[in-house]
């Protein structure tokens, strides 16, 4: 016999599979797709599987991901395991991963993502152990202000680009040293934009080399809130790229598709709705099963419903008899317990559907007799099934064996719930102190939430209320996990204020542009919190606020946090921060100084007041308040950082050097140093040097586009203006609103004698900022040059009202070539305008 032989378990699962019951259509029709040409019309890019619990979807997505590994398919699955895009996209990679196919780069990146996100979690962990939430404060403000931040939106083309240098300095009070790099601040806070495409060309790569690359998305009722806009964008539009055209994705979930949410969705989708089994289906399973009596095969699809997962539970243990089933109250629960004989059993399956989900030491947590050899039955059993490495049992039926348990013996109902609590409590304890920026804290915590609730909702909720403060700090991810879990045990309890209270919560985590803002208002109302509880939402709101540049909102919250708590020091620092992005200065000072009378000695106060110098204009101040912080802290990579700039700015380009030549010593990947001491060689005329700190901070972040806007200013003082030009056009690829870029494509195009394209480049940049001064004055610099007097006037005159609003003191006309001017070295502007 030639070729290679199957082996015996795979013949063995073929005929499993050749017994599958229903859904031969829809199975048939994927299948069928495989044989469609990509650019065939009738072929279809994206299955949606949806119908109501227990009709057989996750059964059936399985069925089409064997159909898609026969066709020689690379498959990745994910369900509600996941609870954020990038770890959907830590899913995918290790699945392909497992099918040898690793995607070393994104597994690369997510590994930075992963790192830098518990840096920046831990790093806002509280004055007890590292710089204050304020400091994320300042990040997450500097991003913002120049569109980076989810939800927000990427940038927006009516932003003038000079607030990306300084969204990026505002980023140096992000936290800690470690997480000095503004590549690594974008990552953290807007994981989508810098991951999706390095997901995107890495999937390209593979596919290349197999048929077919189907993924597929399980439970999308749960997990589509933070899924389904982007892969909405990832089908539909190029915003992160291209994906590979022999990619088919399968999103299955209850809930029929809102047909708004996907643009000419007939043209690429095919929608499979699935209903409970036909009853020739139904009989077809129960006789694959030996169940073939009449009146057990007729009892059987009546109390089933004739969905899927009760009728293979029901048919499990082969009935005999009518008297076998009983009545639809114990349908799944009592049935499937009387027909096992062994008490042991019976008890652990009960027992096993208080978790929300198990693995085996959850399982012998939960049963409080003999667990031992039990867990491999269990798992073995229809309505349970695998999910990353644990089980779950399938709703349809741990829900009416969690009711059979508590109305039965509320006694025993309370006191399983009390002791997986307290198991939980130790597996936090040994989790060590991370608290809520921990995965291994968090998920014991979370689960040990949702005991405690069970167990005792009105004792356990003021608890649970203030952990939510930490959680909605985190994000909306962890704030959603923890919301979840009060839903759910609302669910599980039967308690309707529970229940109600956690799908609000849940409903306003959808809008994630609003950073958990609602959920903290809510919050305020509960009756639960004492003042000190009331005094950290406050400031937690204050955080989501200026998120969203809702600057005046932030200040409001802060001073209700300083009104309960005059001496609240995560307040001052919070404050100071706000006052310095609306421009008030003095404020924030103020705010600084007595934050440095609550903790003195402590490097955050003069870090923050030197950095309020630095944006006020003030350098002098701003070196001494710096090197003060440094003092206090010489390993602070940002600080040193901050410190250069202000030398630059006094025309102390060896100082200035030296102190980023420290920070790159400190973090030798600190991006934001590498192109500000690109920006001081280039104006020294060290073009190669210049060069080279770009080259690394481009492969830092590819994307960057100040990174090449730079590298333009680069070349232009060396007077290299063709390759300026091609620098900045590359710029401009990237963010065709880069009015930086635009003004300094300019400047090398005249040197080129290309008058008209660098006016035409002029024109641009004042429509996207009519506040951009420098701009005007090149303008009226080549008006004048061409002879056009009038134009030249009335573009100074522009160029001296908008200088005026911004503070900006008059000056000569730029000199006509080697001007080092903005934006060569762009100033220190005021906040971004608010909206």
């Amino acid at each position: 016999m030639g070729g290679v032989q199957p082996s015996m378990q795979e013949l063995i699962r073929r005929r499993k599979r050749a017994g599958f019951v229903g859904r031969r259509d829809e199975l048939a029709e994927f299948q069928r797709n495989f044989d469609v040409p990509v650019d065939d019309e009738r072929h279809r890019f994206v299955f949606r599987v949806h119908g109501n619990a227990g009709v057989g979807k996750t059964f059936l997505v399985r069925e089409l991901e064997q159909a898609a590994l026969e066709r020689g398919a690379l498959t990745a699955y994910t369900d509600e395991g996941v609870d954020s895009v990038p770890e959907v996209l830590g899913a995918i990679s290790a699945r392909f991963a497992r099918q040898g196919w690793p995607l070393k780069a994104l597994d690369k990146i997510l590994a930075t993502y992963r790192q830098r996100r518990y840096e920046a979690e831990a790093a806002g962990a509280g004055a007890g152990s590292g710089p204050s939430a304020g400091a994320v404060v300042a990040a997450q403000a500097g991003l913002a202000g120049v569109g980076l931040v989810p939800g927000v939106g990427v940038l927006a083309s009516t932003v003038d680009p000079v607030q990306l240098a300084e969204g990026a300095e505002r980023l140096r009070a992000v936290l800690s040293a470690r997480l000095g790099r503004q590549e690594d601040v974008q990552l953290v806070l807007d994981p989508l934009r810098v991951l999706t495409p390095v997901f995107v060309e890495e999937l390209g790569r593979v596919a290349a080399h197999v048929p077919w690359v189907t993924l597929f998305f399980d439970t999308y009722e749960r997990t589509g809130a933070f899924l389904d806009g982007w892969l909405r964008d990832l089908v539909t539009t190029d915003r992160y790229g291209g994906l590979p055209a022999n990619t088919v994705l399968t999103l299955s979930g209850q809930g029929r598709p809102d047909p708004l949410h996907w643009p000419a969705a007939a043209d690429y989708v095919a929608d499979l709705p699935l209903d409970p089994f036909t009853e020739e289906e139904a009989r077809q399973l129960l006789a694959g099963k030996g169940v073939l009596e009449e009146d057990v095969v007729r009892d059987v699809l009546r109390l089933s419903g004739r969905l899927p997962v009760l009728v293979s539970t029901l048919a499990g243990s082969r009935p005999a008899t009518p008297g076998d089933i009983g009545d639809p109250s114990a349908t799944a629960v009592e049935r499937f317990l009387k027909w096992e004989p062994d008490p042991v059993r019976r008890s652990a399956a009960l027992e096993g559907a208080l978790p929300r989900r198990l693995d085996e030491d959850v399982f012998r947590a939960a049963v409080s007799g003999d667990a031992a050899g039990l867990f491999d039955w269990l798992r073995s059993l229809p309505f349970v099934r695998d999910q990353g490495g644990r089980i779950k049992y399938h709703d349809v039926v741990r829900a009416p064996m969690q009711r059979l348990q508590r109305t039965a013996s509320p006694q025993r109902w309370r006191a399983g719930h009390e002791r997986l609590a307290a198991w939980y409590a130790r597996e936090r304890a040994a989790a060590g102190a991370g608290r809520w920026r921990d995965e291994s804290w968090r998920e014991p915590r979370l689960e040990e939430l949702y005991h405690r609730l069970c167990a005792d909702p009105a004792g356990a909720f003021g608890d649970v209320l203030r952990d939510g403060i930490e959680a909605c700090r985190q994000g909306t991810v962890t704030a959603r996990r923890w919301a979840r879990v009060i839903a759910e045990a609302g669910e599980d309890a039967n308690r309707e204020p529970l229940r109600k209270w956690g799908a609000a919560c849940l409903a306003a985590l959808d809008a994630e542009h609003r950073h958990a803002t609602d959920v903290l208002g809510m919050m305020l109302a509960r009756p639960e919190l004492a003042d000190e509880d009331r005094v950290a939402v406050h400031i937690a709101r204050a955080w989501g606020y200026f998120r969203t540049e809702a600057y005046e909102d932030s200040l409001a919250d802060y001073r209700r946090a300083l009104t309960l708590d005059a001496s609240s020091a995560d307040a001052h620092h919070g404050r100071a921060v706000a006052h310095r992005a609306v421009g008030d200065h003095t404020a924030a000072l103020a705010d600084l100084d007595r934050l440095e009378e609550l903790e003195p000695g402590r490097p955050r106060a003069p870090r923050e007041r030197g950095e309020t110098h630095r944006r006020a204009g003030r350098y002098e101040e701003a070196v001494a308040e710096l090197g003060r912080a440094l003092a206090l802290d010489p390993a602070d990579a940002l600080v040193l950082g901050s410190r250069g700039q202000a030398r630059a700015q006094l025309g102390r380009p060896a100082e200035a050097l030296e102190d980023f030549d420290r920070a790159l010593l400190i973090d030798p990947d600190y991006g934001w140093a590498l192109v500000r001491r690109a920006h001081v060689r280039g104006l020294l005329g060290d073009t190669e040097g210049a060069l080279a700190d770009l080259d690394r901070a481009e492969r830092l972040s590819p994307s960057w586009a100040w990174v090449l806007g730079e590298r333009g200013d680069v070349y232009r003082f060396a007077g290299r203006y063709e390759e300026a030009v091609a620098a900045y056009g590359r710029a401009l690829a990237l963010d065709a609103g880069y009015a930086w870029a635009l003004g300094s494509r300019a400047v090398a195009l005249a040197e080129l004698g290309r008058v008209a394209e660098a006016l035409a480049d002029l024109d641009r940049a004042v429509s996207l900022v009519p506040g951009y001064v420098w701009a005007y004055q090149q303008r009226a610099r080549l008006h004048r040059a061409q002879g056009r007097e009038e134009e030249a006037l009335a573009d100074l005159a522009r160029a001296a009202r908008a200088g005026a609003a911004q503070g900006i003191p008059p000056g000569p006309l730029p000199a006509d070539e080697g001007d080092p001017a903005y934006p060569g070295v762009p100033p220190e502007p005021g906040p971004a305008p608010r909206p």
